[in-house]
């Protein structure tokens, strides 16, 4: 079976497009070849690892990837930007079956102690995995938890 490629986009590649592509990955790695990247990738934040780790997740070898790094040696099928500075910023990609914005919060743009950070992250986490299966559903794709 040929593996559907899926990228999502950020502006920096550090957080929630990371965790969407790990989550994917573990949901319906057989499905789908799952990709991440920014616009202007930095370091993947420390509690993005943290709270991926609580739920089962090992992002420390993984590292922020620049868009550039695929285009015109990767052809997706699904393009999901994670937040509205991607979506201004994402490029028409020809033969894109599918195009979607998910408009999530940036957990690392929150302000408060480290606990209501991490809590944060936890909750944008929790989007992620519930957009996901959404979309898993609308295709009829089994998900593995």
């Amino acid at each position: 079976m040929k593996k559907t490629k899926i990228i999502f986009l950020c502006t920096g590649n550090s957080a929630r497009s990371q965790m969407a592509e790990a989550i994917l990955r573990k949901m319906a790695g057989d499905y789908f070849e799952v990709y991440s990247a920014g616009f202007e990738p930095k370091k993947i934040h420390p509690m993005t690892i943290k709270v991926m780790e609580e739920d089962g997740y090992d992002l420390r070898s993984h590292a922020s990837k620049s868009l550039e790094h695929y285009l015109g040696k990767v052809h997706f099928g699904i393009i999901v930007t994670v937040c509205s500075n991607a979506e201004k910023l994402c490029p028409t990609f020809p033969d894109v079956s599918t195009r979607l914005f998910w408009d999530l919060e940036d957990p690392a743009a929150y302000m408060g102690s480290e606990e209501q950070k991490l809590n944060k992250f936890r909750e944008i986490q929790d989007v992620i995995k519930e957009k996901l299966k959404k979309l898993l559903m609308e295709r009829d794709i089994p998900i593995y938890e």
